[in-house]
């Protein structure tokens, strides 16, 4: 997925409302930015973190810049779109790029399914079991190298497991497939002490069947795309 214009530096001000920022450019203007993320996102909208900003020219967009990244020590980047992950796995699933999903031609995504649900994307191909798959976006890092799921309570995300539980049940494949859009991780855990209710329905959800999958990116300045398969811890970690 490469962003659609290039992206320039900025120095964050403050994160708030949960969709807006305010940030310095190089220049010294102080601009305000969309923040496409609703979560907590601990530990990456800290005041003075250098984060690298998508201007554009659209009418229809009421802000004229888009946050996209943060810059990290050593090198390393996060990605702060909760949309990106879609957009990457949706890429790396239609050019058949993820290993344990190869087989499947078909690509629907946001199918309806379950209780007024709808899942990220529908597999299917013949002679084989339809896939249903989820993609949860994954940035907070807390200790050592260990991606962490959530970064706060998530009620929908519990309940996409016990959709996904629901398919296993009847036949079919279920994978949560938790893209990790950072580059200072190697491994993925869920965050229990953050959601307990979470780390149980994952839990659940692994015992009842369903795939859990962890990928990593590669983020630069021009795109986020799938890197290495991560592994992912076998229970809840606390």
């Amino acid at each position: 997925m490469r962003f659609d214009t290039p992206l320039i530096p900025a120095r964050l001000i403050r994160r708030y409302n949960r969709f807006l920022s305010d940030a310095e450019l190089e220049s010294g203007e102080i601009v305000k930015a969309h923040c496409p993320n609703p979560g907590s996102m601990m530990g990456l909208k800290d005041p003075g973190l250098r984060i690298w900003l998508e201007p554009n020219d659209d009418p229809k967009k009421k802000l004229n810049y888009g946050w996209r990244l943060v810059e990290l020590e050593g090198g390393h980047w996060s990605g702060i779109d909760t949309g990106v992950p879609n957009r990457v796995v949706g890429e790396a699933l239609r050019a058949r790029a993820v290993p344990e999903l190869a087989a499947y031609g078909g690509v629907r995504a946001e199918v309806k399914y379950g209780e007024r649900s709808r899942v990220d994307f529908l597999l299917t191909e013949p002679g084989l079991p339809d896939a249903y798959v989820e993609v949860k976006n994954v940035h907070l890092r807390r200790e050592d190298d260990w991606a962490e799921f959530p970064d706060s309570v998530t009620t929908r995300g519990a309940k996409h497991l016990v959709e996904l539980s629901k398919m296993v049940e009847a036949g079919r494949r279920a994978v949560m497939l938790y893209l990790v859009q950072r580059t200072d991780c190697g491994r993925l855990k869920m965050a229990a002490d953050l959601d307990p209710g979470y780390a149980a329905a994952y839990d659940a959800a692994q015992h009842a069947g369903v795939e859990m999958l962890c990928y990593g990116t590669a983020i630069d300045r021009e795109s986020v795309t799938l890197a290495a398969k991560l592994p992912v811890a076998a229970t809840p970690q606390t």
